[in-house]
């Protein structure tokens, strides 16, 4: 027997014995729900680490899925999707170290910086514990992009990453479809949520998915999932992520080509508008309408023209400019905000909800709220980072709009990443750590920069032919 298979064997009865003496001397342990619920997940964890590079990443984002949905046991997950991540990012780092064709770049090195300047306003903030422990969130999750999340893309053919992603977004379009429209169970919890899961991540990639599609009922059943997908972006009046699906799918077909498809989106998307206003059921917090309001002002006012486009995040935003005035160096802490309101009366108001601070309060810009949060000197690494990533898109769109070619595997990275960075302006998860999307987002522009570092080193050979897994086909020529 070899080194590891001893080493394996070892680790399993050890294990075994361990748990053996923990039931002998407390029973009771097996005829409790959580705690079956709780060693359940700990072998699926255990299970994904030891296969991490094909599987953890998808239980990464279950857990944090779980806890930010209206799921049984979502209370639970507020606290153990901590534990996962710092798993996967150790684990992820052990292993990616392991790798002797390793590189950390400028971009991994302006994300450490964020780090420090999140720790440094924490220092300083009139809740350190809770900004610290925001700060170490943010540690973990750019230690586990700079390494796990990396690993799971496979290096020569990192087209079977994004082939699985599309796979699960077309499933997230039809189970959508039947908790909203069929069986009435917000699943996602708060209408921007289903409109930025839809809008920032499964529109995009499903979109992505027609493009490269290898039949003809391949494209076809995707495109019905995209016109799902779109509809339920529709129905939950999320302004800010329809303008980001957009941006995302407009950027795409324009450096495609596809005017002919881009046309024909954008007529579905009137009509799907239209139907979500005067026939699909609405969600609760939908805006209602009264038969006197156009589509366009229920979708740009939501009901509400006195108000204007932005009443809701007037507000916001300027107290978000009090405090930078008043905070102007080193901010208000990394996650924290001053609200001016009792905490006791914070706390018992939001029991029971998706609430990962004790100090809440909307600021309706992600840029605007991390440049509350950590100041006007902690905020230069942030915008940095930020800056490199959309070079990082415009590398990725500026090659597909000389090459047409579609197989591009890091067109579905840069789509995600240009619309989580378009919402970010008008919602404030980019750095909310907490929040699955930010998890998504930030892995896959890490991802980014490795795929552009391999396209331009030239190991990517299937960029200019297709993989196996992808039929053999070309791009679709320009212009259709």
């Amino acid at each position: 027997m070899s080194d590891n298979g001893l080493k394996a064997v070892l680790i399993l009865m050890g294990g075994f014995f361990l748990l053996a003496l923990v039931l002998l001397e407390r029973p009771d342990y097996l005829s409790t729900p959580a705690m079956l619920g709780g060693i359940i997940a700990a072998q699926v964890i255990l299970a994904a680490v030891c296969r991490f590079k094909q599987a953890f990443f998808l239980a990464l984002m279950i857990a944090f899925v779980w806890a930010g949905t209206n799921v049984p046991d979502q209370t639970v997950w507020l606290q153990g999707r901590w534990f996962v991540l710092g798993i996967g990012a150790v684990t992820g780092l052990a292993i990616y170290m392991k790798d002797h064709n390793h590189h950390f770049s400028t971009f991994h090195l302006i994300a450490s910086f964020c780090v420090l300047s999140a720790a440094v306003s924490g220092l300083v903030s009139a809740y350190p514990e809770e900004s610290l422990l925001k700060a170490l969130s943010l540690l973990l999750l750019f230690v586990y992009a700079s390494s796990g999340a990396r690993i799971a893309i496979p290096v020569f053919h990192p087209e079977k990453f994004f082939h699985g992603l599309l796979v699960v977004c077309e499933f997230l379009s039809y189970f959508t479809s039947l908790c909203y429209f069929v069986f009435r169970w917000e699943f996602y919890g708060t209408s921007n949520s289903l409109g930025a899961v839809m809008g920032v991540v499964v529109i995009p990639i499903l979109l992505w998915g027609v493009l490269t599609a290898h039949t003809l009922n391949s494209r076809r059943r995707l495109g019905f999932a995209v016109l799902l997908a779109i509809l339920a972006l529709m129905t939950s009046f999320a302004r800010a992520a329809i303008c980001a699906g957009m941006v995302s799918c407009l950027t795409m077909c324009i450096a495609l080509r596809q005017y002919r498809l881009l046309a024909k989106g954008l007529a579905f998307a009137v009509v799907l508008a239209v139907a979500a206003v005067m026939f699909v059921p609405r969600q609760s917090e939908a805006p209602t309408w009264d038969g006197s309001q156009s589509v366009f002002d229920m979708f740009v006012f939501k009901g509400k023209p006195e108000q204007g486009a932005f009443g809701s995040r007037k507000g916001p935003w300027q107290q978000t400019w009090e405090v930078i005035k008043e905070h102007p160096w080193f901010g208000s802490g990394f996650g924290t905000s001053q609200t001016g309101d009792d905490l006791t009366n914070i706390q018992t108001k939001y029991t029971g909800s998706h609430i990962d601070t004790r100090v809440v309060r909307e600021h309706g810009n992600s840029y605007l709220a991390i440049a509350e949060w950590v100041g006007l000197l902690g905020v230069l690494p942030f915008y940095s980072l930020i800056g490199m990533t959309l070079l990082n898109v415009r590398k990725v769109f500026s090659k597909v709009r000389v090459t047409g070619n579609a197989f591009l595997p890091a067109i579905p990275a840069a789509a995600v990443v240009l619309a989580g960075l378009v919402e970010a302006m008008f919602e404030d998860g980019l750095f909310a750590v907490g929040y699955y999307l930010c998890v998504l987002v930030w892995a896959l522009a890490f991802i980014l920069v490795d795929l552009i570092h391999y396209s331009e080193s030239g190991q990517h050979a299937q960029e200019s032919v297709p993989s196996e897994n992808w039929g053999g086909l070309v791009p679709a020529s320009a212009g259709q």
